[in-house]
């Protein structure tokens, strides 16, 4: 044993990769074995008259999803969907971070990056219910949404994905030097012209760090939709009536199979900008 134990000490890297290797398996099989198996089966289809899945390979699934208007308007929608949410969810935490880090005590940072997790403490479901509640045609908020819907779904998924844009907004602009601000302000800069020049493209990663979790929890979601969008569907929900009451496991597959994709683009896009080192 210590012959052993001398040989990985003196192999650093041996040693690390020994560490790892359990869950670099797990993940392997786990995570893309299940993506895998996801992928072939899109590719089969079902038996109309028994229900079963049949070994069968062709494009027909990938023919109806990318030819059937309905699918396409909900892919469209879902992506929409996701997009505004990022959006809203990253105008309303940039200032709140920027209070967080540059103008708040340090003790009142830390009572503040609490009182943003403390949602996340909370149920989904009690959260998704709550909106129901208040969009409701006698809610407090009835206002805001002319009944479950559209807009209904985009204003609860931007409040449950929140706190994810404004921590890792927070991190960065924690991470920002004051000496830069400063200097801009000495240099004449006004207020819009720092934010624009040195605080926007410098903090740029970190809101493409967010923007990730964002975009990707939304472009999965069915359960709000359910909750408080009404007859809207997003493709999340596509997925589950196939998979529940369709029985049709090929052609969920096969829709479960453009969020990944697009996930996959957004994220190779992104990479340049050294966002995921904010993760």
């Amino acid at each position: 044993m210590t012959a052993v134990s001398a040989f990985f000490y003196r192999k650093p890297r041996l040693r690390l990769g020994f560490l790892l290797s359990a869950p670099l398996l797990w993940l392997g099989l786990a995570y893309l074995g299940a993506l895998a198996a996801l992928f072939v089966t899109a590719f089969w289809h079902t038996d109309t008259f028994t229900g079963q899945v049949v070994v069968d390979w062709s494009l027909d699934n990938f023919r109806t999803l990318f030819t059937d208007a309905v699918y396409r308007t909900i892919t469209f929608r879902t992506v929409g969907i996701a997009a505004l949410v990022t959006v809203i969810d990253a105008v309303i935490a940039f200032p709140m971070a920027f209070a967080m880090a540059k103008l708040a005590s340090p003790r009142a940072q830390r009572i503040l990056v609490i009182a943003v997790m403390t949602p996340l403490w909370a149920s989904y479901l009690v959260k998704a219910y709550a909106w129901r509640s208040m969009l409701s045609g006698n809610g407090a908020l009835s206002w805001l949404s002319p009944g479950y819907g559209v807009t209904a779904t985009i204003i609860t998924l931007s409040y449950l994905w929140l706190p994810y844009m404004i921590l890792p907004i927070y991190a960065g602009l924690d991470r920002l030097p004051d000496s830069l601000v400063d200097a801009s302000g000495d240099l004449g800069a006004r207020s819009f012209r720092t934010f624009r020049s040195v605080i926007l493209p410098l903090t740029f990663p970190a809101i493409v760090a967010g923007s990730i979790f964002t975009f990707s929890l939304s472009l999965g979601d069915y359960i709000a939709v359910k909750i408080v969008g009404g007859t809207s569907q997003m493709l999340g929900n596509v997925v589950y009536d196939n998979i529940g009451a369709a029985n049709n496991l090929p052609f969920a597959a096969t829709v479960a199979t453009v969020p990944v994709v697009i996930m996959l683009a957004y994220l190779a896009a992104v990479r340049r900008t050294g966002a995921l080192d904010n993760l």
